[in-house]
């Protein structure tokens, strides 16, 4: 057994051999996979092996999209049979509802290549006559999709694997990580048999590895308490029963019709294929709870749970209603396993928080899907030091350290029971909420605030009538335009006419200071720091050179800085600044920088319009109130501290929907009072509260360009079009990269024809004439235009304003127009506003 490697990988179930021969495939000669059982016996060998290709991330699209045909050439170089049977994927549709979700997933798609087609339903039964169609709206198919056998791909995978130099080890069992400062020492206990029961021999050996990465599956809560972070991947049960032969589905093959394809009735929440003659139920039904909050038993190996018939009786009814021939066989075998989750469905792949050389994949709920492309996004990520795709929403890091194991679990099970419920792009899913929460909370909430949760936190989205009549649905959501849509409208307006006061407490707030603090800071980011009492706009780049963290500068003195970031992103940011500060101080002078993170010791409020400054006027204390907020004692991008009533206000001239407008920065234990005095100056004004939609689609107006949409690992600054943001006159972190790579493609505004009904979700292909040529990453109202809008990328050829191209939306390509950026008050005269 090797005790020195450059990479260790942990975990032998499909996604953990996956990465070991990615890794080993992508040029890495040293790599050793350590398995703690047998490989397989994890959740790997109970899953059902589907590869459902349906997605609404970008992201996680591509990873599965890569799986597929990975898969299908496994047996050619290894000569292992994957067990890949290719016999399509059917989501059938009870609803139109249901039916715009298939929409704008296809869209989604087509911006990743993945085949579809729509069926209506005597399309279906005219292809699989045991399925019931009278009820169903129509389907989405998948031709190239299908299912796998787990075994199988695995061991393909770990053959693969081995031809490529990877040693992988069995029964051997991590105890502790230990980093040295350069590698981590792996302390691994040999594993044996005893009583059922795996259970340590006494042999220990110590491997030293350069990277580490973990893929343990249902013991990731142990892994975390290893490593000392928090790691919110914890198992769910999931239940599919196998039934005996259907003599209907017999005489079905037997007349020489080809598998049915794996069959998913969405809106009845389950997932049907045949077997063996017979059929495979998987329900995800309500009220299945989550196991091993903490540990794995040692007597748990490869078993599972007691069957629960009774919780997917509906389940079961509802798949004898679909497939009537199914109703006189009985049951062959049942399966009741842990498949691990996360709060929001998505795995966590990427560098652990705190750690160095330390890489997680865990939290897979569909993991045989996702192995594939896990491994070879995963290694471009190591190997590289960045994937070609922006893998920021899978970061373990979008959980902060405020997140427990009660959350996780919790979240996990409304997760497990929201997979086959409508995936509404405005969703907003209500286990363990309120949380976090500003102290204006209870204050929004009666006005109507509707909130929706970021990083945690309570924030508002819109504000609906205060005392609603029980028959207004605020939680009215759709494809299209939703019931707060024209609350959003309104607000929008408010602040386009006259002013409205944001609450962003959610930003992400750091102070940089120390001697060294200057020189650090124009070596992480691309733009030129701002003079003191000044802002700036900035970003810090990867080593690949593409656009890592958006930041808001603002320079309190010479060497104290105030950088406001993304609110869903404050752990992802903070883990970036700390690691960015090491990496700088080990080839600078050694001058000392400290970080300091007051996110929930300051409180934002943004207020902005045309009225603001008659609003802020109204509160202001200073021995000349009239000139404070004037463009020659305040101008714009600039810093002032100053008094609101009793309330001392760090005010920053700085509007994200392009107005005249401040943020208003205040210590958090004030924030109420701040807010009433606001509110109560705004009254006869017209100050009305707004919500994040309101504000997106103002920000698109403006073409601000949003971290997690326009902004991504995946595309530079220059790509982002935003070379004004870009001193290239200094060095600075990721610049040669970033050069090195062009220009591959633009990011524009688009003005877009749509539907009387919908608007774009960011989610969208773009096509000249019928090619694709790019994808939305925002899409929204304009209320300015009176028509949707939308943000993307396109070929840099096509990034001309002017240049028509068309949007698929809702199964039709609708007219867009490229728009010169800022198409809302180009010259900036509004946000400028002397008075």
């Amino acid at each position: 057994m090797k005790t020195h490697v450059k990479a260790l990988v942990v975990g032998g179930g499909a996604v953990g051999t996956s990465i070991a021969y990615h890794l080993a495939r992508a040029g890495w000669q040293d790599v050793m996979l350590l398995e703690r059982d047998e490989l397989t016996s994890g959740s790997t060998w109970h899953a059902a092996g589907l590869l459902p290709l349906f997605n609404m991330s970008y992201a996680t699209t591509h990873i599965h999209q890569y799986s597929v045909e990975f898969y299908k050439t496994l047996e050619e170089e290894t000569g292992l049979d994957a067990g890949f049977f290719i016999v399509g994927n059917l989501r059938m549709a009870q609803s139109r509802a249901r039916m715009d979700e298939f929409q704008l997933y296809a869209a989604t798609a087509e911006t990743c290549g993945v085949p579809h087609e729509f069926l209506t339903p005597d399309e279906i039964r005219a292809r699989w006559p045991l399925v019931r169609t009278e009820d169903l709206q129509g389907a989405l198919f998948h031709p190239t999709d299908g299912y796998i056998n787990p075994a199988d791909v695995t061991m393909a995978m770990a053959r693969g694997a081995r031809q490529r130099g990877v040693a992988i080890e069995r029964r051997w069992q991590v105890d502790g990580y230990h980093w040295t400062g350069s590698d981590w020492h792996v302390t691994c206990s040999k594993m044996v048999e005893k009583g059922g029961n795996l259970v340590p021999s006494g042999e220990q050996v110590v491997i030293t590895a350069e990277h580490v990465v973990t893929a343990t599956g249902n013991h990731a809560q142990r892994t975390a308490r290893l490593l000392g972070i928090r790691i919110p991947a914890i198992p769910v049960e999931h239940q599919y029963i196998v039934t005996e032969p259907d003599p209907a589905l017999a005489a079905y093959r037997e007349a020489g019709h080809p598998e049915h394809p794996v069959l998913r009735d969405a809106d009845a929440k389950w997932y049907v294929r045949e077997e063996r003659g017979g059929w495979i139920l998987g329900p995800y039904e309500r009220n299945a709870p989550a196991r091993f909050l903490h540990d794995v038993p040692d007597s748990f190996r490869a078993d599972l749970f007691p069957l629960d018939l009774e919780r997917i009786e509906a389940e079961y009814m509802s798949m004898i209603h679909r497939i009537p021939s199914s109703e006189t066989v009985g049951l062959k075998d049942d399966f009741n396993g842990p498949i691990c989750y996360t709060p929001d469905g998505n795995p966590l792949v990427g560098p652990a928080p705190g750690l160095r050389n330390m890489w997680l994949a865990e939290g897979f709920s569909f993991g045989i899907t996702a192995a594939g492309g896990t491994g070879h996004y995963l290694a471009q990520m190591m190997v590289g030091g960045e994937a070609e795709i922006d893998m920021a929403s899978l970061d373990p890091k979008r959980y902060g350290p405020w997140m427990t194991t009660e959350y996780a679990a919790r979240k996990n099970e409304e997760c497990y029971e929201h997979v086959y419920i409508l995936h509404h792009p405005d969703e907003e899913r209500e286990a363990c909420r309120p949380l976090r929460t500003a102290p204006a909370y209870d204050r929004q909430k009666a006005l109507g605030a509707q909130f929706g949760q970021v990083n945690g936190w309570e924030r508002p989205n819109y504000y609906g009538p205060p005392d609603a009549p029980d028959s207004f649905d605020h939680d009215a959501r759709s494809f299209r335009r939703g019931g707060w849509w024209q609350y959003a409208v309104d607000e929008a307006r408010a602040i386009r006419q006259g002013v409205g006061l944001i609450d962003a407490t959610a930003f992400a707030k750091h102070r940089v200071f120390g001697a060294g603090a200057t020189a650090f800071l124009e070596w992480f980011t691309c733009n030129r720091l701002p003079k003191v009492g000044r802002i700036n706009l900035t970003y810090a780049l990867t080593a690949a050179g593409t656009t890592r963290t958006e930041y808001t500068i603002v320079r309190e003195a010479e060497d104290e800085y105030y950088l406001v970031s993304a609110g869903a992103w404050a752990a992802y940011d903070q883990d970036y600044l700390l690691k960015a500060i090491e990496d700088w101080s080990t080839g600078s002078s050694g001058d000392w920088v400290g970080v300091h993170d007051v996110t929930t010791q300051r409180g934002v409020f943004a207020i902005a319009g045309p009225k603001t400054r008659e609003v802020l006027n109204e509160l202001v204390k200073d021995a000349d109130p009239a000139t404070v907020l004037s463009n020659k004692r305040f101008p714009w991008l600039s810093m002032r501290d100053i008094e609101l009533g009793m309330c001392p206000v760090r005010a920053i001239r700085v509007a994200y929907t392009g107005e005249l407008g401040w943020e208003l920065h205040h210590s958090i234990e004030m924030q109420n009072y701040l807010w009433d005095q606001l509110m109560a100056a705004g009254e006869k004004h017209g100050l009305k509260p707004v919500g994040a939609r309101a504000q997106n689609w103002l920000r698109m107006e403006k073409s601000y360009r949003a971290f997690g949409t326009e902004l991504g690992r995946d595309a530079t600054p220059l790509e982002a079009d935003l070379p004004r943001f870009v001193d290239l006159s200094k060095p600075f972190h990721g610049k040669a990269a970033m050069e090195a790579k062009g220009i591959r493609s633009t990011c524009v505004t688009l003005l877009i024809d749509g539907p009387d009904d919908a608007d774009p979700w960011g989610r969208e292909a773009l096509y000249d004439g019928y090619t694709r040529v790019g994808r939305l990453t925002s899409g929204g109202y304009s209320v300015h235009f009176g028509k949707s809008i939308g943000m993307g990328y396109v070929r840099p050829d096509l990034a001309v304003p002017g240049t028509r191209l068309k949007v698929q939306m809702q199964g039709r390509l609708w007219e867009a127009e490229i728009v010169p950026d800022s198409p809302y008050d180009p010259e900036n005269a509004a946000i400028r506003k002397d008075g």
